[in-house]
């Protein structure tokens, strides 16, 4: 695997100064805000001067019940061949549900949901990385995500999970650490126990990111400074193995450059303290086997795996199961333990339905589920809404002033997403317009006109400037 060493996640917001910054290796960029044939100045600038940038995804879902849909892994390839990328990443999420395949309606979650690691769940989403492989120009990375909830039913641990996909599939792994202590905190999984079930040698690098705990459930915001307790997690990984890359992430509040350097300081700090552990570990390994009369192994020690962790190859799992070329997972008895990917797919998207219906439209949690934990997971979905509809549409909060905020998680309670923000924030302006509100009348004419100007097949504002020009070239023509 490449070396990629420390970058930073590329944002418009701090594009200047991370092309100030010393030290940045490579960059990372989300992949949804990148246009191929409009490349911002300043990853072209990054780009020439020998710094590499890795498209992030973000949308394509590939731990949803359905394939990932064409349209968006083309758009991926050709974000990666744009950008002259060696890998692409995306995550092991869920971000919508319903539709043909179960015969419910179609939502959007506008988020990284968490997937069952279950037999079901794993069929599916190695038979939709190896699609996506397929369809990619560069290796595929996928990240672990962080989660407020667990599924019930569950049949293995996420390092388990992890480790079955990487073999299964040999797709490469991104490990996010500050996902792990989010997890720790909020399903009380022990973050040094999924890095000794990880296949390490399967890891393309590493995210770090920041946080905040509230009421005993840690956000995992990336709008905060990076906590001790996710560095603790980068130098345990970093004592394990090398990571080929780290990089930070920071995605909205964003500090002064002086503190972002600073941050990037104690990472490299953090990942410097795990090498020095991995060395030890490697040195007392080689002295054990020199004093058993093992010098073979004594050389053959100084490996990136650290020499207290067991080494594990692909073709084994940690269950001790067997993989088939068929992607049919084997237990002991060697029989197929799920013969039928689709008939998982129509499981694993009833179980995603019911429980996507019960975050976004209100509907009751289906059995099973932590009913406070999904109550928290519902709130901050509705909330991440607002905040992205208040970007793609600065207007509104605009014209609706302080009761933006309010008016809008009024109306995520009962109206799920469909279509994307653009979308959304048409329909509430739609509806607030559809109850007579606001009640001010010189606003609600101008959010009337708002939504007038954008929801026909051309903006009203630009319907006059074209009338202009298609009058002008007339006259031209007569001449």
């Amino acid at each position: 695997m490449e070396r990629l060493g420390t970058g930073i996640g590329w944002r418009p917001e701090i594009a200047d100064a991370i092309e100030r910054m010393p030290g940045i290796d490579w960059v990372e960029a989300v992949a949804e805000n990148v246009c191929p044939g409009h490349l911002p100045d300043s990853l072209r600038r990054l780009r020439e001067r020998g710094v590499t940038v890795v498209p992030h995804g973000v949308s394509l879902g590939l731990g949803g019940a359905d394939r990932p849909d064409e349209g968006r892994l083309t758009a991926l390839a050709e974000r990666a061949e744009a950008l002259g990328s060696p890998l692409v990443t995306e995550h092991i999420a869920f971000v919508r549900a319903g539709g043909a395949l179960t015969a419910t309606p179609h939502l959007e979650a506008g988020h990284l949901l968490p997937v069952p690691r279950t037999r079901d769940a794993l069929d599916v989403l190695c038979e939709n990385v190896r699609i996506a492989q397929e369809a990619l120009p560069v290796p595929l990375a996928v990240e672990n995500i962080a989660a407020l909830f667990s599924w019930p039913g569950e049949e293995m641990t996420e390092g388990q999970f992890l480790y079955e996909l990487a073999d299964r599939t040999g797709v490469r792994l991104l490990i996010d650490v500050a996902n792990l202590h989010t997890n720790h905190v909020n399903r009380a999984e022990d973050p040094a126990k999924a890095l000794a079930e990880l296949p390490l040698e399967a890891i393309a690098y590493v995210h770090v990111a920041g946080g905040f705990e509230r009421d005993g459930v840690w956000h995992d915001s990336h709008a905060h400074p990076v906590p001790r307790p996710v560095l603790d997690v980068l130098t345990d990984l970093a004592s394990r193995v090398s990571p080929p890359g780290v990089l930070l992430e920071r995605d909205e509040n964003f500090p002064e450059p002086a503190e972002l350097e600073a941050e990037l300081a104690s990472i490299r700090r953090a990942v410097e303290a795990g090498a020095v552990e991995r060395v030890k570990a490697e040195v007392r390994a080689a002295g054990h086997a020199v004093a058993a009369g093992r010098p073979e192994a004594a050389a053959g020690g100084w490996s990136e795996v650290r020499a207290d962790v067991p080494a594990r190859g692909y073709g084994a799992t940690p269950q001790g199961h067997q993989t088939g070329a068929a992607g049919a997972t084997r237990g002991a008895s060697g029989r197929p333990e799920h013969t039928g990917v689709d008939e998982a797919r129509q499981r694993l998207g009833l179980a995603q339905a019911a429980l996507l219906s019960a975050l976004v439209a209100g509907t009751p949690v289906p059995e099973g589920f932590d009913r406070a934990r999904v109550g928290v997971q519902a709130r901050a979905l509705a909330a991440k809404r607002a905040d992205v509809v208040a970007k793609v549409a600065p207007e509104l909060p605009e014209i609706l002033g302080v009761d933006y905020r309010t008016a809008f998680l009024a109306y995520a309670q009962t109206q799920p997403m469909t279509g994307g923000y653009r979308r959304d924030a048409l329909t509430f302006a739609e509806r607030l317009l559809s109850a007579g509100r606001p009640g001010d009348v010189a606003a609600r004419r101008e959010l009337r006109e708002w939504w007038l100007d954008r929801s026909g097949p051309a903006p009203r504002s630009r319907r006059p400037v074209r009338r202009l020009a298609r009058a002008t070239r007339k006259v031209l023509l007569r001449r």
